[in-house]
């Protein structure tokens, strides 16, 4: 599949994430990846359902920086998360997306907190991702959405950096999704990612 193609219908990737505040408050952040195309290639009984094999990342020689042992925080991209305002939950976001995740994270929650955006708004910004999308690729390049001003990509060029410019929308940045508490009323406000199939739905 192509990595630029946007749109319903669009299906292939390894990785979802969803999340949901019921009537009570209660909220959930949800990222689920297979990793690899099969993942471990272990199904659970006759369910269909394959288990991941996001273990990948982990070693289990115990001198590694990454190795496997209890009560420690591996390395991992997988980000699901939750923000809170005082003791309540206010933004439950999350979003595919690789080595890039925490990179669409900073950058949606910098447009809902720093600079006052609805969280569809905060998603639909165009993103920039510094840096290599899968472990496998090189370092040391900026991919950008095409919708970035040429005036800005070219200021970026003019400081050294080697561009990469995506279509005006791109999976690549990642595929986010987030919903938002109102601390005031309550008022649950959902936004989807164009870049991916999805849906914000309230009932």
């Amino acid at each position: 599949m192509d990595a630029t193609a946007v749109g319903p219908g669009s299906f292939g990737r390894d990785t979802i994430y969803l999340c949901v505040v019921d009537e009570a408050g209660n909220a959930v952040s949800l990222i689920q990846s297979l990793y690899f195309a099969f993942g471990s290639a272990v199904v659970v009984g006759d369910t269909g359902i394959i288990l991941q094999n996001r273990g990948a990342y982990f070693s289990l020689d115990p001198s590694h920086v990454n190795c496997l042992k209890p009560h420690k925080r591996t390395f991992h991209t997988l980000m699901a998360s939750m923000s809170f305002k005082g003791d309540q939950p206010f933004m439950v976001f999350g979003t595919s997306g690789a080595d890039g995740q925490p990179q669409t994270h900073i950058q949606v929650m910098t447009g809902v907190f720093d600079f006052g955006l609805d969280i569809q708004s905060a998603i639909e910004a165009p993103r920039w991702l510094s840096g290599r999308y899968l472990v496998n690729q090189p370092e040391g390049f900026l991919t950008m959405e095409g919708r970035f001003s040429p005036q800005m990509v070219g200021e970026l060029k003019g400081r050294g950096h080697q561009v990469n410019l995506m279509d005006h929308w791109s999976q690549v940045m990642g595929c986010a999704h987030g919903i938002i508490i109102d601390p005031e009323n309550g008022l649950r406000m959902g936004g989807s990612d164009p870049r991916s199939d999805g849906a914000a739905i309230g009932y």
